[in-house]
Parts: structure tokens; sequence; C-alpha cells
């Protein structure tokens, strides 16, 4: 890996004030209203708290975001000719990747790390392993969001377009039970969207499996391997996706 391609690379994402907002500081400030700030955020779940629950949900749409971004940077830059720039360099497109990967990686990090400081600060409460388990799962699994970037700018790319494929997240976050617990029909149909998986493992160390309601205790127990094939199934979809888009592009 060229490590002073990843250091300009790193200098270039925290130089844009409207990026560090949006991965760092928006779901740090959404944490403090749905979790820190709420009267029920003491209410015991299995492996924690109400506040470890928000907490870890808001990190995990963090790190979402952050992927996806930096995935969507990959697709345009090789789209509009970068590509072509590399190949005058002893750079290869797999340490090109990869560097764009690590930067993902590196980028997540960040507002994970702030939204659980303010979590420990801000009375969010849990075992040693829901703790260090939640953040493992948060980090790894954001990863899969990179390939959704990645496909969303190769099949339409510009800007404007990876923008609106974050601003699509925040729908599919509604959908997909991050901001607040669903029920019902709504639960069913969260079940086959993109991030529901995702979350749902990220909270699983807390939950042990528990359905959270709003309204009380407990309106269920989920098996571990639902959210696991959620998230498989929807990572292979991108992945397929984004593999397609590159053939497409390659046949131009």
């Amino acid at each position: 890996m060229n490590l002073t391609y990843l250091k300009l690379e790193l200098r270039r994402v925290f130089r844009d004030v409207s990026t560090v907002f949006f991965i760092v500081v928006l779901p740090a400030f959404l944490y403090v209203i749905f979790g820190a700030s709420q009267s029920y955020g003491d209410q015991e779940i299995v492996g924690g708290n109400v506040t470890m629950y928000v907490m870890t949900s808001m990190a995990a749409y963090a790190a979402v975001t952050s992927s996806t971004g930096i995935g969507g940077i990959v697709a345009i830059e090789r789209v509009q000719g970068w590509g072509r720039q590399l190949g005058l360099t002893p750079m290869s497109d797999a340490k090109y990747v990869a560097v764009k990967m690590t930067v993902a990686f590196l980028i997540s990090i960040v507002p994970i790390t702030l939204i659980y400081i303010l979590g420990h600060f801000t009375g969010a409460e849990g075992t040693a392993k829901a703790w260090a388990l939640s953040a493992l799962i948060v980090l790894a699994g954001s990863l899969v969001f990179a390939l959704y970037g990645l496909a969303a700018g190769l099949a339409f790319p510009s800007e404007a377009a990876v923008g609106a494929a974050s601003g699509l997240l925040v729908i599919l976050a509604f959908l997909g039970n991050v901001f607040f617990p669903l029920s019902g029909a709504m639960l069913t149909i969260a079940k086959f969207t993109p991030l529901y998986g995702y979350i749902a493992l990220a909270r699983y160390p807390i939950t042990d499996g528990m359905l959270v309601s709003t309204e009380g205790p407990p309106i269920g127990e989920e098996a571990l391997w639902v959210p696991i094939v959620n998230l498989v199934v929807w990572a292979a979809i991108f992945a397929i996706t984004a593999i397609l888009l590159v053939r497409r592009g390659r046949e131009r």
C-alpha cells in the first residue's frame, strides 16, 4: 500500500468541512437527541440499556455514511479518468482500491469512537462484551456499504448521484429499524431492507436477539441467522452489481 497516497487521501477528506459534519458531527448530535437526552435511556435491556442501544445504532449509521461516501468517490474518480492517470504510475488498481478501503475504514473509526466516548459519559451502560463486540461489528460491517457507494457511483457517475445515494441512507435507516424500534408490518418490511441486518447484528450483543419496543417490554425474540442472512444477501447484491457495472464500463 502507498502510505503517501493514503496520507494525502485522509488529509483531503478531513479538509472537506461538509463531509466531516455529515459523517462525524451529525450522527453524534442524533445520538444526543435520541439517546442521551431521553428519560427512557436508563431502561435495561439484556446486555445494556436503551442509551447504549441508541448509541450503537447511531455509530453504525455514521460508519455506513462514511463508507458509502468513500465507495462513491472511488467509482467517480475511475469513471472521470483518474484510472488512466494512475496507469502512468506504479500504483496498480488493487493498491488504489486498497487505499480507498483503508481510508473508509480509518474514517469510520472517527465517528464510532466519538459516539462511544459520548455514550460512556452520558449514561450508556452495558457489559464489557457488549461494548467490544458491538464496536467491532459496527466497524467491520460498514465496509459492506462501501460496495453500495461504489455501485451507486458506477451506475450514476457524478457527485450529485453519490450525494443522493448517501441521502437515501436516511430513508433506509428509518425503514431498517435504525432510528426507533419498529413493530408489526413495518418490522416485517424492515427485515428485507439493506440496513436491517447490519444494525441488528451490531445490537445483538446488547439485545441478545430481543426485539425492543417503544411501548413497554420486548415484543419477541429474533434468531441470530436472520440479520446474518440479511447482511450476507445485501453484500452479495452490492458486490454483484458493482462487478457488472465495472464490466459495462470496460465494454464501453
